[in-house]
């Protein structure tokens, strides 16, 4: 099945059943979002200098030498009426609704604690979008989203060690609709694993447009994310599960995702299982469960050896967390 079809329905989402894992237990959580009132397309944005209390927002960041970023933030404002809140001395504010832009002067993966200087402007933030450019080498067009973190090393922003908290329903909800929206053929569609920075204390993942300049540059792909994040709907009682093994870009979570109703979060990948002891790997699965907020495993066992497999299992079992499969869950 054409996978755009598969979630055309996403556009006009309608109330699913409450529960989708068949075998095994799940807890659900969160408030659905109201939407954000919308103008026509084409319409000029309205700024003010007016301001409103927010309890809780979506803030999402805009890094000025990041283009992908730039040109994703001048879709949404041709999109919306957007409220011009003022500066902080370095960062500036627009909101729309209960969404709240910063644009900052600096590449967001080293910018740490952003979501602290928002707070100290006056905005209560619930979780956090970075809207951003992804690079490899292989220059392969591509529209990915990811969690954050570093399971070791901080060479990209963030701390050491350390992974920020996900959002698992939003982030996979804009997976699906990267998939349902895409029209740019070739273009690589999937979840990235967790990595690089900034830190933060919010629940934040990346959507990014990649991969080398040529690409960067593409409004059209910008435009696209940009619907992708002006329409999230996440499915917050869906099952969130981290996820372990594969490569960098989750083939096997990736597709998992766009076929059932499982939310991912962080995402261990085997180059950072490979030569590690027993006892980082548990460290490893503790904190991407802590910040997924979940003690389900999607484990990619046909990565990995069967020996190494086992060995995985084993140590997320005795850590206390439970393997799930596709067939624990329910398609989409």
């Amino acid at each position: 099945m054409d996978l755009a079809l598969r979630f055309r329905h996403l556009r006009f989402p309608e109330k699913p059943p409450n529960v989708w894992l068949r075998s095994t237990r799940l807890k659900t959580h969160k408030n659905f979002r109201k939407p954000r009132p919308k103008v026509e397309t084409g319409a000029e944005p309205i700024l003010s200098h007016h301001t409103v209390p927010w309890s809780m927002v979506r803030l999402l960041v805009c890094s000025e030498p990041d283009l992908p970023s730039a040109n994703m933030k001048e879709s949404l404002f041709r999109m919306h009426q957007w409220e011009d809140m003022g500066s902080d001395g370095r960062n500036s504010y627009l909101s729309n609704g209960d969404t709240v832009m910063v644009t900052i002067p600096d590449m967001h993966i080293r910018h740490e604690d952003l979501d602290k200087e928002v707070e100290d402007f006056g905005v209560k933030v619930d979780e956090v979008i970075v809207m951003s450019k992804h690079s490899a080498a292989s220059g392969r067009p591509a529209l990915t989203a990811h969690p954050i973190g570093n399971y070791h090393e901080n060479d990209f922003g963030g701390k050491e060690g350390a992974v920020v908290k996900a959002n698992p329903a939003l982030m996979t909800d804009a997976l699906r609709r990267i998939v349902a929206m895409n029209d740019i053929p070739d273009e690589q569609l999937c979840f990235e694993v967790t990595h690089h920075g900034p830190w933060l204390e919010k629940p934040t993942f990346f959507i990014e447009v990649g991969s080398e300049e040529r690409e960067w540059g593409n409004r059209h792909a910008a435009e696209i994310l940009a619907n992708v994040i002006d329409s999230l709907e996440p499915h917050d009682e869906y099952p969130s599960a981290i996820g372990i093994g594969g490569g960098h870009y989750a083939p096997r979570f990736t597709e998992v995702a766009l076929k059932y109703k499982v939310n991912f979060g962080h995402m261990i990948p085997n180059y950072h299982l490979e030569g590690r002891d027993d006892e980082d790997i548990v460290r490893m699965i503790g904190l991407a469960g802590e910040a997924t907020d979940s003690k389900l495993v999607y484990l990619h066992g046909k990565s990995m050896k069967k020996a190494e497999e086992r060995r995985i299992e084993s140590l997320m079992e005795s850590a206390g967390y439970e393997r799930i499969k596709s067939a624990d869950l329910e398609p989409l």
